[in-house]
């Protein structure tokens, strides 16, 4: 360990042991944006009047239980920890000094506990390992997230942040580095799924001096939420994978890219920058060595495609966010001319543990064609909504929904879900049982994506829901090559044909067309499978589509009179 950074790590440690084993109970409100939404800030507020000076109080990131925010927890000083779950700003200071006075939990309104021993008055409440949204966990690039507060850069070194860059500056050289990301297989999570490995390779050996790596969080995907997740409770993971990544690739810049609006993980990211640069973790010899490195926070517009990494770059340089043609690939000519690599935020997340505890640990987790873990979003009909990190390939889509998200609301039947974003389409029972990783998945004519699952009920009408989709497309596409522009808009119009029952004989026919002139003759991804989502709901619910084709009526009445998605002219 390194002078510099033991300093830190002592410091770190001191404030970490006056929260969790000092005189005053700590209690923590967990806040992303789902919490936000259900009151945590009210709830947040109302505990420190209530409480004043008896209790600290702190906000800190989400565990990713979205379905019981506001979620609050109370440790007692050298004691075990009670999580109160749906607790808004009405309950939570009764129920809180209640706790605190009398030293018994609620058992009403305690989800879980954790600890070396039961807390009083908790009767049958299970451990927090022992509920089903945790037991099948195994949490890597958000193992801290509902732990610490992602504004306390100490909180994050004391549990072992920045522990991984100190043994990469003292004890590795960039090139061990490399070969360490390399060896534990880790993939990127953005959607594509290339070897992470091999793409810092492609810019390592190249000699300029100004050298860019890019962390992509555009995060448009309907349904996933992931990558602000992290930045909303952990943006040190993130921001030291980042650092790690550019000594691995001798670059001298890192640039996180985030959509704005996007109000927690900007304010976080910036404030984590900001601190590393206060500590020497950023900016010139970090730690001491030889390895110098800056690092900045960078905005885009609301564009879907402003996340295809040539748009991304033109986002950054502020132009409008339209694809690059290729050659030159970013690896030779990327941000500002300079050579560039873009990574997802999950995918740099993982690389403090990669190098922390090696590769073989990583690739102990997941399976041998994709090591690590799956960051799953699970919204839609579904009892417990949320963000679970599990093992690759440890769990089809169908124990996810039923044994983690707790089965379909109101004891309705799963019809399909939705994965990889608006660029594929619902999947029916045949894929239910696919394990969930990149190339299971893959075969059902899905992807994993992002990691976000949308799950629909026997009321969801693959017509509606694929021109929902399609509506979505056509709004984002950038409008820079014609067959993404008009294809969308035309497949849209002819959607809109189908639902309302006024489909003609060659609708179907005619989309297919559209979407192999869009795949042929668009320059990304956007135009490149626009035609996906009516492919999949074709294959699995053909049905769906004949019902309104032929018998002139939605087969589940959600489709009719108020629910037209009127074409929108493409993007200014």
């Amino acid at each position: 360990m390194s002078v510099a950074f033991n300093e830190l790590r002592q410091k770190a440690d001191t404030e970490w042991q006056g929260l969790t084993a000092g005189d005053k109970p700590w209690i923590r409100v967990g806040l992303g944006t789902s919490g936000e939404a259900a009151g945590a800030e009210e709830a947040y507020d109302a505990l420190k009047e209530a409480l004043g000076t008896e209790a600290n109080v702190s906000f800190v990131g989400s565990m990713g239980l979205c379905y019981a925010e506001p979620l609050i927890d109370v440790q007692i000083p050298g004691g075990s920890r009670v999580f109160y779950n749906n607790l808004g700003a009405d309950e939570a200071p009764g129920v809180i000094a209640a706790h605190l006075k009398s030293g018994r939990a609620d058992p009403d309104k305690a989800l879980a506990w954790d600890g070396t021993e039961r807390p009083e008055g908790l009767g049958a409440i299970p451990r927090l390992t022992e509920l089903p949204t945790v037991e099948v966990q195994t949490r890597l690039a958000t193992k801290l997230a509902g732990d610490i507060d992602p504004r306390e850069m100490g909180q994050y070194i004391a549990n072992g942040g920045y522990s991984a860059l100190d043994k990469a500056l003292g004890d590795m050289d960039p090139a061990s580095v490399l070969d360490e990301v390399k060896n534990s297989g880790l993939r990127g999570r953005g959607g594509a799924a290339f070897p992470t490995g091999v793409k810092w390779g492609f810019l390592a050996p190249n000699p300029a001096p100004v050298k860019y790596v890019l962390c992509n969080c555009e995060e448009g995907d309907p349904g996933a939420f992931n990558d602000k997740g992290i930045l909303e409770s952990c943006p040190h993971t993130l921001l030291e994978g980042l650092i790690l990544a550019g000594y691995a690739t001798n670059s001298s810049n890192g640039v996180i890219f985030i959509r704005q609006g996007h109000t927690l993980p900007i304010e976080n990211s910036r404030k984590a920058v900001q601190d590393a640069y206060a500590a020497g973790l950023l900016g010139q010899n970090i730690l001491g060595s030889d390895f110098s490195y800056d690092v900045e926070v960078a905005l885009t517009g609301d564009s879907y495609v402003a996340g295809e990494e040539t748009a991304l770059m033109e986002a950054i340089e502020g132009k409008r966010s339209q694809p690059r043609y290729r050659p030159p690939f970013p690896a030779a000519a990327g941000l500002w001319g300079k050579p560039s690599n873009i990574n997802n935020v999950k995918t740099l997340s993982y690389a403090p543990t990669i190098i922390r505890d090696g590769a073989d640990a990583f690739k102990s987790v997941g399976i041998e064609s994709t090591s690590g873990t799956a960051i799953l979003c699970i919204t839609g009909a579904v009892n417990r909504p949320g963000m679970y990190e599990v093992p690759m390939g440890s769990l089809t889509i169908r124990e996810a929904v039923e044994n983690v998200a707790g089965g379909i609301r109101d004891g309705k039947l799963m019809k399909m879900f939705q994965a990889g974003g608006p660029l594929f389409g619902p999947i029916g029972e045949e894929g239910f049982d696919s394990p969930i990783d990149f190339d299971s998945i893959a075969k059902t004519t899905g992807s994993l994506g992002s990691g976000g699952i949308i799950v629909g009920d026997e009321d969801v009408c693959a017509v509606n829901l694929v021109r929902n989709l399609m509506s979505f497309n056509q709004f984002e596409s950038c409008g820079k090559c014609f067959p993404c522009r008009l294809g969308m808009t035309h497949m849209v119009e002819t959607l809109e044909r189908i639902s309302q029952n006024e489909g003609r004989e060659d609708d179907l026919e005619l989309m297919e067309r559209m979407g192999a002139s869009m795949r042929m003759g668009s320059l990304c991804g956007h135009g490149q499978l626009g035609y996906n989502p009516v492919a999949s709901a074709l294959k699995y619910f053909e049905d769906d589509f004949n019902s309104h084709m032929h018998d002139k009526k939605c087969p589940t009445g959600a489709c009719g009179e108020g629910q037209m998605v009127t074409p929108t002219r493409t993007r200014p």
